[in-house]
């Protein structure tokens, strides 16, 4: 029997491909006539069965750990438009959240009626950031 029928005999009985199997004793392979004769030289030894080759995760788990550390997150690794990663709908609720949160803790402190006009602002989006509410507020002596 020739040793590309032996391999793919080989290759067929333990279900894997041909490029797996190597054949150590072409001599006693050429005697092979049947599948059990192929069985019994791989049982000799004289058919080999090659691990199989697969991609290493090394480097996927070295830049894993650097993403965890923060790196590899700057403007040039960012792949997809401005607003893939966190919608505008999304980046104007937090914006809001914080700066309604910021303006609740506070309400003691502030004068009378000042709460319910700057609240209104918050939602007409009259403020960028919650540090730009809190200018707003100081430079109108809005404080009790």
């Amino acid at each position: 029997m020739s040793m590309q029928t032996v391999r793919r005999l080989a290759a067929r009985i333990l279900g894997i491909g041909q490029s797996r199997v190597r054949i150590m004793d072409e001599e006693k392979a050429s005697k092979a006539i049947t599948a059990d004769d192929v069985r019994e030289l791989m049982g000799e030894g004289a058919v080999v069965i090659l691990d199989e080759k697969f991609a290493s995760t090394a480097k996927a788990r070295k830049k894993t750990a650097s993403k965890s550390a923060g790196r590899r997150r700057g403007p040039g690794s960012q792949k997809g438009s401005k607003f893939a990663g966190l919608s505008r709908k999304d980046r104007w609720m937090q914006q809001v959240r914080a700066q309604r949160n910021y303006l609740a803790a506070n309400k003691v402190r502030l004068k009378e009626g000042t709460y319910p006009k700057v609240y209104k602002m918050i939602k007409g989006n009259a403020f960028k950031s919650r540090k730009n509410l809190m200018t707003y507020l100081d430079e109108n002596q809005m404080w009790a």
